[in-house]
């Protein structure tokens, strides 16, 4: 999927395209790492499915649970999907960025190659 490393830049339609893609997989991710967020609080702590959002987004955005967990299996949920978010946050954000840093590592070394006849 990425070119490798003696072959051409990538031309910026394909490089658009191929961003396009990263950013939909990390939103399909985001989504459906919220959905497992959203179901656990309404399922454990019988939250309403707004207060579920607003405590799932939080946890996966790193800020933090916003309404008190009375339950001790939505405790547990809680802590379980803490440690999850906080892995899915870096890996959602290494997939949208991916193509921007080999983008960059790319035309660096394009640039430091010899020129041929030279």
């Amino acid at each position: 999927m990425i070119e490798p490393r003696h072959s051409p830049l990538l031309p910026r339609r394909k490089f658009f395209i191929r961003m396009g893609w990263h950013l939909a997989t990390g939103l399909c991710l985001i989504a459906i790492s919220l959905a497992i967020g959203m179901s656990g609080y309404a399922w454990f702590e019988k939250m309403r499915w707004i207060d579920a959002f607003v405590n799932a987004s939080m946890i996966l955005s790193g800020m933090g649970p916003v309404g008190e967990l009375h339950t001790a299996g939505g405790k547990i949920f809680a802590g379980c999907y803490a440690l999850y978010s906080g892995l899915a946050l870096i890996t959602i954000v290494g997939i949208i960025f991916t193509p921007i840093a080999h983008r960059l590592f790319h035309k660096f070394q394009l640039d430091d190659e010899p020129k041929k006849g030279a």
